[in-house]
């Protein structure tokens, strides 16, 4: 397996494929990082030479992908909380924040559910 940015990416696979193992990195950016380092995209990577793959780590290097993209984006999602507007809140309390209906759905989110009890009738 290669080793870029911290993540061993699967050898069998084609490049432009085995590159958007590393978080940050789809398709698009996968063409272009393979683009910058000169390395066609449907060669597989057990037939990269290490002046490619340094190419491509290069490449990568451009980018904020992995623990630093990470970070920012919980940075982003602690600064919402941190002025409670509605995403924020949102996030706090474990709800979707995209205008989704939570009465049914949105078990991803609520997790499993909560049965409550029915009131028991006062007997005359």
């Amino acid at each position: 397996m290669a080793r870029i940015a911290g993540v061993d990416i699967p050898k069998q696979k084609r490049g432009i494929i085995s590159l958007t193992y590393i978080y940050g990195v789809g398709r698009s950016r996968s063409k272009e990082i393979l683009a910058a380092a000169k390395v066609d995209e449907s060669t597989k990577v057990q037939d990269w030479t290490d002046d490619e793959i340094g190419a491509i780590r290069d490449a990568v290097g451009t980018f904020k992908i992995e623990g630093e993209l990470r970070s920012e984006t919980q940075l982003n999602i602690k600064r919402l909380m941190d002025i409670g507007c509605y995403r924020g809140i949102r996030h706090r309390a474990g709800l979707p924040l995209r205008g989704q209906r939570t009465k049914n759905n949105s078990r991803t989110r609520k997790g499993r559910r909560k049965t409550v009890a029915n009131k028991k009738k006062v007997t005359k």
